[in-house]
């Protein structure tokens, strides 16, 4: 369903110069998986992500999303996912409910089905007691539920979820963790970004870690411990980007 092939990313900043953000990254995810991609703040992450979005072009390398080329099909490519941004602002003037109907008829959804989709959705992530509130007034897990609500709203078979429980109570988190499993449930493939290693533990079935722009491990958990000879998660992350004690 994914398959990135050599992906690289080139900034240029003036007093620093040429920033290779992504550096010649490779991997393939499949339906029903949740492909974790774990690295510090800055590791690169993002710019992957948007990346495979076809929000950014590469510098070099490509990818195919759901059978499409990110370079050369973007526009499919872009009906085919939901992206969750870590930096998602809402329309602070509608309801939840208006949001999400918003996003909806964008991606050329009938009104019957944009009714039928919301209803499910809001059932889901627990969002009927707020929903028909306006977004400025939510709370932050209310504004990440009707993000989530707008960016599978089109039944997407591939997402990306970029930090999506970034700065949210255990609650919420738990809540949206719980739906991102019933994602992979139903067939879809998952990207799941983040820098949290518990997260990581309980929710992907392989796992990237991304560090400096490069992936510089793919595998299940219980592979990465035997990769490294540790048991504790934090030790084989450091382990593998070679910031351990024994490095």
């Amino acid at each position: 369903m994914i398959e990135a092939k050599e992906l690289s990313k080139q900034f240029t900043d003036k007093k620093r110069g040429v920033i290779q953000a992504v550096n010649q990254v490779s991997f393939q995810c499949s339906p029903g998986e949740i492909f974790g991609l774990l690295g510090p703040n800055g590791a690169g992450k993002t710019t992957l992500l948007r990346m495979l979005a076809t929000i950014l072009q590469p510098t070099s390398g490509t990818a195919t999303v759901a059978g499409f080329d990110i370079c050369k099909q973007p526009q499919e490519v872009r009906s085919h996912i939901g992206y969750l941004s870590n930096s998602t602002a809402l329309y602070e003037r509608l309801t939840g409910r208006e949001m999400v109907a918003y996003f909806g008829a964008l991606h050329g959804l009938t009104p019957q089905e944009i009714q039928q989709r919301s209803e499910e959705i809001f059932a889901e992530l627990d969002m009927n007691d707020f929903v028909d509130g306006r977004c400025d007034k939510f709370s932050s897990g209310q504004k990440q539920r009707v993000s989530i609500a707008r960016t599978i709203l089109h039944q997407p078979p591939v997402l990306f979820f970029d930090e999506p429980t970034n700065g949210l109570d255990i609650i919420t988190a738990r809540s949206i963790t719980r739906f991102i499993r019933q994602c992979r449930n139903q067939g879809r493939t998952v990207v799941f970004s983040t820098h949290i290693m518990s997260e990581v533990e309980a929710l992907c079935d392989r796992i990237a870690i991304i560090y400096q722009g490069r992936i510089c491990a793919i595998g299940t958990l219980e592979e990465l411990r035997e990769r490294t000879g540790k048991r504790a998660f934090e030790d084989v992350f450091l382990r593998i980007i070679g910031e351990d004690d024994e490095a």
